[in-house]
């Protein structure tokens, strides 16, 4: 008799830390990005789900370049991960073959379930405690001949999975920001300083069913935003689900709790991951109104699937059933918002994407980006996108992005190019560094931003630094005027001790209409 390795793939996460958001990538942190590869897809964690997040487009020893694959918003400390395969070998000496099992990847199992399933037997397993918590304080100082004013900022974030062991989980972030000398504005309303984006209890009274009460975003109708509430689910069968929602949603103007926006609905979902392919979609109906009065009544669709082995698809839309306009209620079938991503790996050194965004406007509640970055993104979302990533040599890549937003009057279109080249780890200096260029015209502002950006690991991952410098032309075609600014910046991290770490920036900007400014922001973080 011949013995042989019977290899199963297990499905293992690597978790990482986004350390920096620029304009065009996501920069993640890992202890090591051994086994993650360019092209790679990599995930975030929306309650149990593993959602399809960034993709690889460069990485050193322990960081990753990374491309945006959903148009939801990814900040700085949030949790990423990547998906790696550990093949684990089983001696069988009663078969001569050398076969190959390999289990789907578990996006949707929650953690107990994935550690149950052994050679397709269960086993009964307590839940086991889980608990991370993060606490930040930051400062956001801006200085020019106007004046100057500093934003404080702490926040709290908790994810505590089955607490004490029990079938209890937490999920909390909540941040408090104001400016100095400014308490009476505080006092005024309170909920504009205090922002709280997630604080739910999570009960699970099996593998399958769990209740869910607070504000918490909904991973299978994350478009929704968050709920205020109380949200049930059941698992039915091993690949359908049912769901239901009651409360009501967050204040337009502030983000605090208003019980005149309430808001049910149910829906049906399906997840499969069969021979490595995952697919989830989801199916609802929702009603949302202001006080007695119906606000909207709509079909809610969620769409993820690997269609092909390198073709990936997201998708979500919302289709209006109710209209009352000068109090003539029409009951029809309107196409509000309408989301769609593919992204196709051609091989390890090319990929390209390809999406469409007709979403309403995305209200922010916090954002800390300076005047040209939140110009571009607020006028690119929306609209056709194409992309591409090239691997030309192992430490270099050039990236390419265009947008195009167009209305049937023509009022608010525009059009965006945006470039990239990234260098690796460059011999000798042992370095990484990028040139970047951008293009944005639209109805009232054209420019151009031209950028360099040099990032080096200075003391073996303890501490961390980066300088910059982008040239920007502003045209003005409805007054006929230029604006050119020149900014430099740089940053330093300091991982000080295991859970303690400090992050400092400075940015000048010298503009040519005598408007310069600075902008300073300090942040110590603690985590345990």
């Amino acid at each position: 008799m011949l013995g042989y390795a019977n290899l199963q793939a297990q499905v293992e996460y690597e978790k990482g830390t986004v350390s920096y958001v620029s304009s065009q990538n996501v920069y993640v942190k890992f202890s090591s990005t051994k086994g993650i590869n360019i092209g790679d897809t990599l995930f975030l964690k929306k309650g149990e789900v593993m959602m399809p997040a960034l993709s690889v487009n460069n990485k050193s020893s322990t960081s990753c370049v990374c491309s945006k694959m959903i148009a939801d918003t990814i900040r700085v400390s949030f949790e990423i991960f990547a998906k790696k395969i550990r093949a684990a070998a089983k001696e069988d000496s009663m078969i001569k073959e050398e076969t190959i099992e390999t289990k789907p990847p578990e996006h949707d199992k929650s953690p107990e379930q994935a550690a149950k399933e052994e050679d397709g037997i269960r086993e009964t397993k307590k839940p086991k405690q889980k608990i991370r918590t993060r606490l930040s304080a930051a400062t956001y100082s801006n200085f020019s001949e106007r004046g100057e004013n500093t934003r404080m900022r702490y926040s709290f974030n908790m994810q505590g999975n089955y607490l004490n062991n029990s079938k209890i989980s937490t999920d909390i972030y909540v941040t408090f920001r104001h400016t100095l000398n400014e308490w009476e504005v505080v006092k005024a309303n309170v909920n504009d300083a205090l922002k709280i984006y997630s604080l739910s209890v999570k009960y699970d009274f099996n593998e399958t069913s769990s209740l869910t009460l607070g504000r918490r975003i909904n991973p299978k109708i994350s478009s929704m935003g968050a709920i205020d509430g109380i949200q049930y689910e059941k698992g039915i069968g091993k690949s359908f689900l049912f769901g239901a929602l009651a409360g009501s949603r967050p204040d337009l103007r502030d983000y605090s709790i208003n019980t005149d926006l309430v808001q049910a609905g149910i829906y049906v979902g399906q997840v499969s991951g069969k021979n490595k392919k995952h697919q989830q979609n989801t199916l609802g109906i929702i009603e949302q109104r202001n006080k007695s009065a119906v606000d909207r009544r709509f079909v809610y669709f969620q769409h993820t699937d690997e269609l092909l082995k390198n073709l990936n698809i997201f998708g979500s839309c919302e289709v209006d059933l109710y209209e009352k306009i000068n109090n003539e209620t029409k009951n029809k079938l309107d196409l509000t918002n309408l989301f769609v991503s593919l992204r196709y790996r051609f091989s390890r050194k090319f990929n390209a994407s390809l999406s469409y965004d007709n979403r309403r406007n995305i209200i922010y509640y916090e954002s800390y980006k300076n005047y040209i970055d939140q110009l571009i993104e607020n006028e690119t979302r929306q609209g056709l996108r194409i992309g591409a990533n090239f691997h030309p040599l192992g430490f270099i890549m050039w990236g390419i992005n265009a947008s195009w937003r167009f209305q049937k009057n023509n009022s608010n279109d525009s059009r965006n190019v945006n470039s990239y080249l990234n260098f690796n780890r460059i011999p000798v200096i042992k370095a990484s560094a990028s040139l970047t260029a951008n293009y944005l015209r639209t109805s009232y502002i054209n420019s151009r931003v031209f950028g360099v950006k040099m990032m080096k690991d200075i003391f073996k991952g303890k501490v961390n630094g980066e300088v910059y410098y982008r040239r920007v032309n502003y045209y003005y075609p409805v007054y006929g005027y230029f604006t050119r600014q020149n900014i430099v910046g740089g940053a330093i991290s300091w991982q000080v001790l295991k859970p303690v770490s400090l992050y400092a920036f400075v940015e000048k900007t010298f503009d040519n209409q005598h408007n310069d400014y600075m902008l300073i922001n300090t942040k110590l973080m603690y985590r345990f």
